[in-house]
């Protein structure tokens, strides 16, 4: 990943089509709550499509939790709805089939030139678009798991939330 993504840093603000074909902006989709933001080879990985079904459960908490969830993929949009319905999220999926955000973040996946994916990664972002957390999820285990998810959501609100105590 570019040098400059670390914690602390501001993330760039994507503009990418949803699973409507409607463009927006990942700052307009966190609309000032805490971010999960998954970064995704895409829905023919069943890495990416096990991941997605464990987000699943965390999405139904993250909703009453006042925290948002994105999934960013190389699909196009046929192939973004269809990876969205086929694990039952309901959460926003940003499709990038030109791989704006694999070439700007240079996360290009080399093992895998027929689907050029980009490497998964799991980001958690404060309000601002701040980087909390990065996971590189190449290796499967190298993805947050729903707890690490929770306790990252925890830390991220108890800093943003003047009214945590």
């Amino acid at each position: 990943m570019r040098a400059d993504i670390v914690p602390g840093a501001v993330f760039p603000d994507y503009v990418l089509s949803d699973q409507h074909g409607q463009r927006r902006t990942l700052s307009e989709l966190q609309q000032g709550d805490p971010l999960v933001l998954v970064l995704s080879r895409g829905g023919y990985c069943p890495k990416e499509r096990r991941q997605h079904e464990g987000l699943v459960q965390l999405h139904r908490e993250m909703e009453v939790g006042f925290c948002r969830l994105v999934t960013v993929s190389s699909d196009n949009l046929l192939q973004s709805n269809e990876f969205r319905a086929g694990v039952g999220a309901h959460w926003t999926f940003l499709s990038d089939p030109g791989r704006k955000v694999q070439k700007d973040l240079d996360i290009r996946e080399y093992t895998d030139p027929d689907h050029n994916p980009m490497i998964p990664h799991t980001l958690v972002l404060e309000p601002g678009l701040r980087v909390y957390k990065i996971y590189n999820g190449y290796w499967f285990f190298g993805r947050p798991t729903l707890e690490e998810l929770r306790q990252d959501l925890r830390a991220v609100l108890e800093k943003c939330r003047p009214d945590w105590d």
